[in-house]
């Protein structure tokens, strides 16, 4: 006897409601062992690998590759009794309804528990479909007079006439289609309101044209605007530049790759830039700081663990993962954290753990040969430091004209947590350790 059961989308982190199913593992009427993979699912914030808590044989794989499933939602049926491998299931035959002679209703479907904190939707991922519109009836037409016009008191006509409305064109909301004073000033404000008030003159264009392509938004890309949007428009940013002369830094990073500590590490100027930000944060702990709303009040909270963000581009889209307690970690070990959280997040393997709990963030446009941005504060965060492109520019050393190695600076805050002489002091220190790197031992 067959003993089926389903296992359901669970929330696997941050209070997450759905996942976009990526790729099956597994096909029905094959054999699974408990924790084995059996599908890839992409969430807001990275791909994640699902295991099976059953052993059996999979019966019903419930959603396809490419939907978006609700927390809470089954998505692929195991039989547990132990019995030879099932059978591929069969193309579904229509449900007969209650209307056909001699069959019966089926049951409705059941109402899923709430897993998580989230309500979920009954029934499957597939969607309903939606419901033709139904068609507004026309404006009814304005009645008209023996004399060719709309039914209107003598001060609305003499109103209209003074404002230049044609009470021909009106339809009325008086009684019996009479135009009222409301209706002429009403169409009185249309004609004379600005352009940019109007609705627009051609209907958008839904479908995708010969010209174009349009691409859904969702999962990662989906989170990422809806992240940037609340830091936009609720922390109130503020950005300030430095550019630095960073010749002595790109000689020390040369330096280093020698060192047999760095022999099996890749060593870049980031790796100083980071040094030199999580010195400065030990410096002015409000840049590791976050403003927190709470029912009695708002908060500063200071934070004493540094998780160092760092912005990658990766084909899912911006990712941010961090390195936990980078503060801790000596410049060989941060070294390695930087390697391994940036290949990670490439791969698409950073982990939900990766992404969340950052507390500032660097972004690095120099690799795509910018100079730098004006970069928006991760969520939660109260900054973000931008590194610009590292070249060769005139710059005047020891009191005489040279060719220096000179990148720029741009460090955004949230001014709520941050005053400007706080912020400002953090990008000098950052600028003055890149400039001389001897200073992040003397201020470490």
């Amino acid at each position: 006897m067959s003993d089926v059961k389903q296992f359901k989308l669970p929330d696997v982190g941050e209070g997450l409601t759905e996942a976009e199913i990526v790729k099956w593992h597994v096909a029905p009427g094959d054999r699974v062992e408990v924790n084995q993979t059996i599908v890839e699912i992409e969430t807001a914030k990275a791909i994640v690998e699902l295991p099976c808590p059953f052993e059996g044989v999979v019966t019903e794989l419930m959603a396809e590759e490419g939907v978006t499933v609700d927390v809470g939602v089954p998505i692929i049926s195991v039989d547990v009794s132990g019995g030879a491998p099932a059978p591929k299931p069969p193309v579904e035959e229509p449900v007969p309804t209650a209307d056909e002679p001699g069959t019966v209703a089926p049951d409705e479907p059941k109402r899923q528990p709430v897993l998580v904190g989230y309500g979920v939707k009954p029934g499957t991922t597939r969607r309903r479909p939606r419901k033709a519109p139904v068609p507004k009836a026309p404006p009814a037409r304005p009645q008209v007079t023996g004399n060719g016009l709309p039914p209107a008191k003598p001060p609305v006509r003499k109103l209209a006439k003074e404002l230049g409305i044609d009470l021909t064109s009106l339809a009325g909301s008086g009684p019996g289609g009479s135009i009222t004073r409301d209706d002429v000033l009403t169409a009185h404000r249309a004609e004379t309101a600005p352009a940019a008030q109007r609705p627009p003159a051609t209907t958008v264009q839904t479908t995708p044209g010969p010209d174009e392509e349009r691409v859904p938004v969702k999962g990662v890309r989906k989170s990422t605007a809806t992240a940037m949007v609340t830091s936009a428009f609720t922390a109130p940013h503020v950005t300030e530049f430095l550019q630095v002369d960073v010749t002595e830094t790109m000689e020390a990073v040369r330096r280093l790759r020698t060192l047999p500590e760095f022999a099996e590490v890749k060593v870049s100027p980031l790796l100083l830039v980071a040094k030199a930000l999580l010195t400065a944060v030990a410096r002015t702990p409000e840049a590791n700081a976050t403003w927190v709303d709470g029912p009695d009040g708002a908060e500063i909270v200071l934070r004493r663990r540094v998780n160092l963000g760092i912005a990658a581009a990766t084909p899912r889209g911006l990712l941010v993962p961090n390195i936990k307690d980078a503060h801790a970690k000596s410049l060989p070990e941060l070294a390695r954290a930087l390697a391994d959280l940036t290949a990670s997040a490439r791969a698409g393997r950073a982990t939900v753990e990766d992404l969340t709990g950052g507390t500032i963030t660097i972004t690095n446009v120099g690799v795509f040969g910018v100079d730098t941005g004006t970069p928006i504060i991760t969520p939660g965060e109260a900054a973000i430091l931008a590194f610009g492109q590292v070249r060769d520019m005139p710059w005047v050393h020891e009191g005489e004209l040279a060719v220096r190695k000179v990148t720029t600076l741009a460090l955004s805050f949230d001014h709520r947590v941050i005053d400007g002489e706080q912020g400002s002091r953090v990008l000098k220190d950052v600028g003055d350790m890149l400039e001389d790197p001897l200073r992040i031992l003397a201020w470490h």
